[in-house]
C-alpha cells in the first residue's frame, strides 16, 4: 500500500512501453486540471495526475511561494523529497518498469525542473510549460542528455520574458537535450503547446530500443543541492 502525501489519479495505459507520465498541476488548482492534457499529450500512455501537498489558495500547490510571489526554496527543498519518494512508491506500487517523463505546468512546472536537477536519475525527461528556474544558483547536479522541453508565453503575465530562455540555458549547461519554445501565448496551455508537446514525445520516446530501466531514486550529493534563497515570482 502506498502511504504518502500526495492523492493521485491513475490513467491506465494502451501501450505499456511507452514511459509513463506523471502530470503536475499549477498552484491553487489540483489533479483534475491535468487529466485531459494526457490525453492531448499522449493517449496511449500511462498517466498519473498528482495533487500537491500544500494547501494553497482554493486548491493546491507543490511548494510554497512568499507573498510577492517569489520562490520559497527552502520549501521546494523540502517538498522534492517527499515526491520524488511518491514517484518511486507509485512506480513499484503499478509495476512500471519505465522511468516517467514528469509533464509540469507553472508551479508543476518549477517542482519538476527541481526534481529532474535535484535527482538526476528519476525521469526520463520532462516537459515544462510556463516554468521558472527553481533555484536562484542551480544545483550543481548533471543531466547528460536528459531531454527536456521548455515551453514559455511571450504574453505570460506572470513571468518575465526571458524566463524560459534562462532555464533552458541553465539546463542546457548541466549538459540536458533541451528544445526550447517561446509562443506567443499567455500563462495558459493552448493547442500550440499540445502540438509541440506530441511532435517532442514521439521524436523522444516512441522508438523504444527495448531496454527497461528500473524506476530508481538516485540521492545526490549535498554539493548538488543549492542553499535556499528566495527568487522570481512563481504560480
Amino acid at each position: 500500500m502506498l502511504v504518502s502525501q500526495h492523492k493521485y489519479q491513475l490513467i491506465v495505459d494502451i501501450d505499456s512501453t511507452r514511459p509513463p507520465l506523471i502530470l503536475l498541476h499549477g498552484s491553487g488548482r489540483d489533479e483534475e486540471d491535468m487529466i485531459p492534457l494526457a490525453a492531448e499529450f499522449s493517449p496511449q500512455s500511462t498517466a498519473i495526475a498528482v495533487r500537491g501537498a500544500i494547501p494553497w489558495e482554493e486548491g493546491y500547490a507543490f511548494f510554497r511561494r512568499f507573498a510577492d510571489r517569489s520562490i520559497d526554496e527552502e520549501s521546494i527543498l523540502t517538498q522534492a523529497p517527499i515526491l520524488a519518494k511518491f514517484m518511486v512508491g507509485v512506480g513499484a506500487l503499478y509495476s512500471l518498469r519505465e522511468r516517467p517523463i514528469l509533464v509540469g505546468f507553472s508551479n508543476g512546472a518549477i517542482i519538476a525542473a527541481a526534481l529532474i536537477s535535484i535527482y538526476p536519475d528519476l525521469a526520463a525527461g520532462a516537459v515544462l510549460l510556463r516554468p521558472l528556474s527553481p533555484f536562484a544558483t542551480p544545483a550543481s547536479t548533471r543531466l547528460p542528455g536528459t531531454p527536456v522541453l521548455i515551453i514559455d508565453g511571450s504574453k505570460d503575465d506572470r513571468r518575465m520574458p526571458d524566463n524560459g530562455r534562462r532555464l533552458a540555458e541553465q539546463m542546457k549547461e548541466a549538459g540536458a537535450a533541451v528544445t526550447h519554445h517561446q509562443l506567443p501565448a499567455g500563462h495558459t496551455v493552448t493547442e500550440a503547446d499540445c502540438a509541440l508537446v506530441r511532435q517532442w514525445l514521439g521524436a523522444h520516446f516512441d522508438a523504444r530500443d527495448g531496454r527497461e530501466k528500473e524506476l530508481e531514486l538516485v540521492v545526490p550529493t549535498p554539493s548538488g543541492i543549492p542553499s535556499p534563497e528566495t527568487k522570481e515570482a512563481a504560480n
